[in-house]
């Protein structure tokens, strides 16, 4: 008897999963190791598209941009009403598109714009990897056309095209900033957006249209919430890797994550495994959460930065769970593009709270260096979004500089608190929630002494 129960129980922990070609076998032990890495390397895959689908998918929803392919400008900044992308910037005035490329490429057209102000356009893919730029930085401001190529294009550079940029995934995210030079400066941005072009490579050269896709059954996302505990998220991973092929640096990867389900064309059916397994699938999804919990806190204690977070395939070298941290300011630049030192901690390592008074202190000639223009915003926490407040002010920037108030010895002092330092010192108080919060610094198009570490960002100092 003690045996037949014995058998019956290792018969239960061994219960295959439902896969799309063959059952594959393992224990719970493994279930939860693989769980864990394949929510790890998932979960920035699975976050993005609840923000694409959002955008460009469910038009009942308040984030909706439009239908794929077709390029939606916003002709304001950021405010605390807009909560579908964590950390948003509120310096430029966005444009989206979101670029479905299984039938043909797409062609993006850039209108020249004065060299005075910087722009770019941020390319996307599905893994999250910032796989190209158009922009001041990248491509300069004289505009021109750039064709956006799936993974399965192999045509020749057609004429008119200054550059063609690869995307490893058939959806692709554009995210286009257009600096705002001052508040009356908003006309001139509106115009400059309605000259960015989107066109299928077809219609660019006055060809035949290909035959169209089969149509996307979207699977609804889950609410980043669900995200961090239902079992429906490998669900949504294995919907999101159909678009995706199997980079040759992952083929192992996906073979392992496939003895639990997860991969591109499988099946993750927990209904069909037993409680054990279960348990030990969510177990792994804890440990994930564990694993980045560690390297946030090496994040506060400035032994990673964010220009470890983003970046290409190459410069992140598969660095999954440097992927996953950077769901919290998801969609940030490359750190040749931008720089984002953080802000969440004070001098003495201790977290950042509006019951507290800081100050942040610029010595002369030691503001961030840039070819553009810098920034610093408050963002409340857990949601990392705006802070409302009675100035209407969620950030300070380099355009702003001839409206701030300078030390006497040319430095800049910053008040960072809940209530007004003064009316004397108004002018520099960026105000604070009630509770938690974060600071990003943004440096746009940063020069060599930031990239290489020479300059470095000052200290919060609690007062």
């Amino acid at each position: 008897m003690f045996k037949h129960r014995l058998l019956t129980a290792l018969a239960c922990l061994l219960l295959p999963f439902a896969a799309s070609h063959a059952a594959v076998t393992v224990n719970a032990e493994q279930a939860r190791a693989i769980a864990k890495e394949a929510y790890i390397y998932g979960y920035p895959m699975v976050d993005s598209y609840r923000v694409e689908y959002g955008y460009f998918v469910d038009q009942a929803n308040p984030e909706f941009k439009g239908p794929w392919n077709q390029i939606t400008n916003v002709p304001r900044v950021y405010t605390p009403k807009d909560i579908a992308i964590q950390t948003p910037n509120s310096d430029t005035p966005y444009s989206f598109v979101g670029l479905d490329l299984r039938a043909e490429p797409m062609v993006l057209t850039l209108p020249p714009i004065d060299k005075g102000r910087y722009f770019s356009v941020q390319l996307i893919d599905a893994y999250t990897f910032n796989f190209g730029y158009l922009g001041s930085r990248a491509t300069g401001n004289a505009g021109g056309s750039y064709l956006i190529a799936g993974p399965h294009w192999h045509g020749a550079t057609p004429k008119g095209i200054k550059k063609v940029l690869r995307s490893e995934s058939d959806l692709v995210m554009a995210i286009y900033r257009t600096q705002l030079l001052s508040p009356d400066d908003l006309d001139k941005v509106k115009e400059i957006q309605a000259g960015y072009k989107v066109a299928p490579l077809s219609a660019f050269i006055g060809g035949p249209a290909p035959k169209a896709p089969p149509a996307i059954e979207y699977i609804k996302p889950l609410s980043q919430a669900d995200q961090k505990g239902s079992l429906a998220f490998f669900d949504v991973l294995n919907f999101v890797l159909q678009f995706a092929p199997t980079h040759p640096s992952e083929k192992a990867l996906m073979a392992h994550f496939s003895k639990i389900g997860v991969g591109p064309g499988q099946h993750f059916d927990a209904d069909k495994s037993s409680p054990e397994i279960k348990m030990a699938i969510q177990q792994g999804m804890n440990d994930a959460w564990q694993s980045m919990g560690a390297l946030s806190k090496q994040f506060d204690q400035g032994k990673l930065s964010a220009g470890d977070l983003f970046g290409t395939r190459e410069s992140m070298k598969n660095n999954y769970l440097n992927r996953m941290l950077a769901t919290i300011g998801i969609y940030g630049n490359s750190k040749e593009e931008a720089l984002y030192p953080v802000y969440g901690v004070d001098a003495n390592g201790q977290p950042l709270d509006g019951s507290n008074r800081y100050t942040l202190h610029f010595a002369a000639g030691q503001l961030p260096p840039v070819n553009a223009f810098w920034s610093l915003t408050m963002y409340e926490l857990p949601a990392s979004l705006l802070v409302e407040n009675p100035l209407s002010r969620y950030l300070i920037n380099s355009p702003m500089l001839p409206k701030l108030k300078r030390d006497p010895d040319g430095g800049l002092t910053l008040y960072i608190q809940q209530e007004s330092p003064g009316k004397d010192k108004e002018a520099n108080w960026l105000p604070a929630p009630k509770g938690p919060f974060n600071l990003y610094m943004r440096l746009y198009w940063p020069k060599e002494a930031a990239l290489k570490g020479s300059w470095k960002a000052p200290k919060l100092n609690k007062v």
